[in-house]
């Protein structure tokens, strides 16, 4: 198991000792989100814990059978006790870039209904100032891409359109497509740029989670973990 893993590993199964029989909770999506999945999965089968599901994704959504978590959605309930996801940086505020997997979108809007949010990450993604080690993905409508691609860019930035290995657009879970913007010094203030961002026409969702993340559990190399606490 390289480092990375085991980091990750380290972080989904201290989320999973989190969660009580009887949670509605909010599935993440990511590589860190499958280990917290899997050890979630062991504890129903070893404890015999009941719990249900709203998954972020397609891919969650599928996983999540697959082990036995039972999904539900959120015309099912809209109030959920807890929330476990990953993120692609964390800054010392607990804001957040996310949208690696290209599931912003939803996770912001599942985040946005659970009483706590914990978000697992391994090693390497806390950082001083968000934008510095990872791209900001920015779900756009496919119509007018281009025009919208130059609005986006005048907000400082270079933003490239997601592609997949065939060279393909990727498409998110809601048909949209994914703007990865680079900025070249970070972002210094989050919070303008979401706001900036979010007002250009075929901007349907900013990868900058504000106040949306009161936990976060780091997974180190050693197979230990450090959970942080929001003030």
């Amino acid at each position: 198991m390289s480092t990375a893993t085991s980091a990750k590993q380290a972080a989904g199964v201290a989320a999973a000792a989190l969660v009580e029989d009887g949670m509605q909770l909010g599935l993440g999506t990511g590589t860190t989100v499958v280990f917290f999945l899997e050890a979630l999965a062991e504890r129903i089968r070893q404890e015999g814990i009941s719990v249900s599901g709203i998954p972020t994704s397609k891919d969650t959504a599928a996983r999540a059978k697959e082990l036995g978590i039972k999904v539900i959605s959120l015309e099912d309930s809209m109030d959920l006790d807890l929330v476990v996801d990953g993120a692609d940086e964390v800054d010392l505020e607990f804001r957040l870039i996310k949208g690696g997997g290209g599931a912003l979108l939803r996770e912001k809007i599942v985040a946005a209904c659970a009483s706590r949010v914990v978000i697992i990450v391994g090693e390497g993604k806390m950082v001083d100032k968000l934008g510095t080690t990872f791209l900001l993905p920015i779900e756009v409508v496919p119509f007018g891409v281009r025009a919208t691609r130059a609005k986006v860019e005048g907000a400082g930035c270079q933003a490239f359109l997601r592609t997949m290995e065939d060279g393909e657009p990727f498409a998110t879970d809601n048909g949209n497509l994914v703007l990865d913007c680079k900025f070249r010094y970070g972002i210094d203030d989050p919070a303008e740029m979401h706001q900036t961002l979010s007002q250009i026409p075929g901007v349907v969702e900013v990868g900058i989670f504000l106040n949306l993340c009161h936990t976060v559990i780091e997974g180190c190399a050693d197979g230990n973990s450090i959970t942080h606490q929001r003030d």
